[in-house]
């Protein structure tokens, strides 16, 4: 593990939330809102049709959608929303196959001063380009994304394209593997998350998130490993990639497993992707290494089974 941020750092991921079907409709499966009581108390009691709002659009996108404003969009919490903070969302589905399993919903914000980036990258031929993204006020970054394109195995999001399997980059700027180092030198951006996004068809998507300094997307991130080829026939997850701001145990040291870089099935908050196959929002520092209060982790299928497990805590 190594130091990404100062513990003083405002992430940019404010809110997580997980929709699930039931039958042609999206309910809500729980939510980490913070300060935001207004937003929390209307999602609870908020549903989408497919097609209706931010997770029912990317259910009958069968895509990630990045919502890049509020005002004038087909957000239906926008008042809250604002009055919360917030600036952007994204919406994942979680696709195991044909089957919807459920849609991560991540709400963000920032500031002036302060930059982070969220883009969605899709293949068109034989390169990834850019379908969408958030940037903020990095006017730059953003136009310099827009022109940008990837082979296969190339930068972060054809890295992930040719590994099919999530990516964890650091210092950005230095790195010769990512193609945009001086832009996102320029403007402060530090790490980078690479996610395959599986969808039903032949269309590959890639979800990018970029951390900086003054608002990192998280403050430590996780890659879990959970392919039987990998970790055998039992269900469990291998971590193989990290780091965090705050140094520490994986696991609480009151009850720690017999082996701290794996975990079974429904084995703390990890484990209960493991287990049930669905996104998780943990909140409270009961089962989370101490500093942290917020985990989001977001499950990743291959061929209709679960690969790997994502997860960053706040």
């Amino acid at each position: 593990m190594q130091l990404t941020a100062t513990p003083e750092a405002r992430t940019f991921a404010r809110i997580a939330e997980v929709w699930l079907p039931e039958g042609e409709t999206l309910v809500h499966g729980g939510g980490a809102y913070g300060n935001a009581s207004e937003f929390a108390e209307i999602s609870g009691k908020t549903s989408f049709a497919k097609g209706e709002g931010l997770p029912g659009k990317a259910w009958a996108e069968a895509r990630p959608v990045v919502l890049k404003e509020f005002d004038g969009s087909y957000f239906q919490r926008t008042e809250a929303a604002l009055e919360a903070g917030l600036t952007c969302a994204v919406a994942v589905p979680v696709f195991a196959g044909k089957t919807l399993k459920a849609v991560l919903v991540i709400l963000c914000g920032d500031d002036a001063a302060h930059h982070g980036a969220i883009e969605v990258w899709e293949d068109q031929g034989n390169k990834l380009h850019l379908s969408d993204g958030y940037y903020g006020t990095a006017q730059k970054f953003e136009e310099i994304s827009q022109d940008v394109s990837f082979s296969y195995g190339q930068g972060l999001p054809g890295g992930v394209w040719a590994a099919n399997t999530p990516i964890l980059m650091r210092d950005l700027s230095r790195i010769g593997a990512f193609l945009r180092a001086e832009a996102a030198g320029e403007i402060g951006l530090k790490h980078g998350l690479g996610v395959p996004v599986p969808v039903p068809g032949d269309k590959t998507f890639v979800l990018t998130l970029l951390s900086s300094a003054g608002t990192p997307i998280a403050r430590r991130f996780e890659i879990w490993d959970a392919r039987p080829e990998v970790v055998g026939a039992t269900k469990k997850a291998l971590r193989i990639d990290g780091f965090c701001e705050i140094e520490g145990p994986l696991w609480p040291k009151e009850n720690p497993p017999v082996d701290a870089e794996t975990v079974g099935a429904w084995q703390g908050p990890v484990g209960q992707v493991v287990g049930s196959g669905l996104p998780q929002v943990h909140t409270g520092a009961t089962g989370l290494p101490a500093g942290y209060t917020l985990m989001v982790a977001l499950p990743v299928y291959q061929h209709g089974e679960l690969a790997h497990v994502v997860a960053w805590y706040l």
